[in-house]
């Protein structure tokens, strides 16, 4: 029997049915187009039962842009308007056939490590970390075999890693790390320091208020001083985080990924030459720094693997 897998993200729902051996029956998505609060929950509930019964899927993993705290059953993801603490397993539990389908629901950041180590870059591994840096920044751990998800299943929020000084207010929000280095963090940094340069007149003054993390790259790549400064802070800055988590937890590899690391993968041997003067000198040279092998899809096999364990050992 297939197995289910649903990923939530802050604009779409992913879905697939899986066999047992990862390879993919079927696949869509559908946009959330500006869907909040019951509406989102409805549409997973209508997705789950639509394909559980085209499917007949043995069991279905859900993975969520935020927290999912399991002791409750709800959700917290800030991304989605009235998700502050969101009962998606009661509303799961209340299809014709809640009761009887087994259901795993976990954060994103967990079922991107899950997702490589079933069929990407960790495969085998008993110690590995997914460092993904996007619109947000977080970490899925991996520590002997099994998915570190803390008392509040909160860990690996990695974007509240404090790497910098002074204390800023903003990082409240959303933390140090992912305040300077996730997709929105690198616009952040490229306002302040051409706020500071009232002299600097290159491209991305020219793009104005509508400057993305793409737009910084590309300037970088053409040698603009402000993109320079933006991506060089940002190295620093992964590098000691990688560092940080080396020294923390000893994995065999730290997989790099999410939408900043398409561009940003190219930095990777410079991460880790950086890292290796910071974090603990045995545990570093231990570990190997490389790329997704799943890209964006690592969170959607990461739900197929979460489904998986719904029943094993049945």
């Amino acid at each position: 029997m297939p197995y289910l897998g649903i990923d939530l993200g802050g604009t779409k729902l992913a879905a697939a049915a899986f066999t047992d051996d990862g390879e993919i029956l079927h696949r869509e998505s559908t946009p959330l187009a500006g869907r909040t609060g019951g509406d989102v929950g409805a549409l997973i509930a209508q997705r789950v039962g639509e394909l559980n019964a085209r499917y007949e899927c043995r069991a279905t993993g859900i993975c969520v842009p935020g927290l999912y705290r399991a002791a409750r059953g709800t959700v917290w993801a800030p991304n989605i308007p009235g998700w502050d603490d969101y009962p998606l397993l009661e509303e799961l539990r209340a299809l014709p056939d809640g009761g009887r389908r087994a259901v795993a629901i976990d954060s994103d950041r967990a079922a991107c490590i899950l997702g490589e180590w079933w069929r990407g870059a960790a495969q085998g591994a008993s110690d590995a970390i997914f460092l993904a840096a996007g619109t947000g920044i977080g970490a899925g751990i991996l520590a002997g075999g099994r998915v570190l998800r803390g008392t509040g299943d909160v860990a690996g929020a990695i974007g509240w890693l404090a790497l910098d000084r002074p204390f800023h207010r903003r990082y409240v929000q959303h933390g140090c790390f992912e305040d300077q280095c996730s997709g929105p963090g690198l616009v952040r940094v490229a306002r302040d320091v051409m706020e500071g340069d009232p002299r600097y007149d290159g491209a991305l003054r020219q793009v104005g208020d509508a400057v993305t993390a793409a737009d910084i790259f590309a300037a970088y790549e053409h040698n603009d001083p402000i993109a320079e400064r933006v991506i060089e802070n940002a190295i620093e800055l992964w590098r000691m985080a990688a560092a940080n988590l080396v020294s923390l937890f000893n994995p065999e590899l730290i997989v790099f990924g999410g939408g900043v690391f398409g561009p940003a993968i190219k930095f990777l041997d410079r991460i880790r030459a950086e890292a290796r003067r910071w974090a603990q000198p045995i545990a570093i040279e231990e570990a190997r720094f490389v790329a997704s092998a799943l890209g964006s899809d690592a969170q959607l096999y990461g739900t197929g693997r979460l489904a998986m364990t719904c029943v094993e050992g049945e």
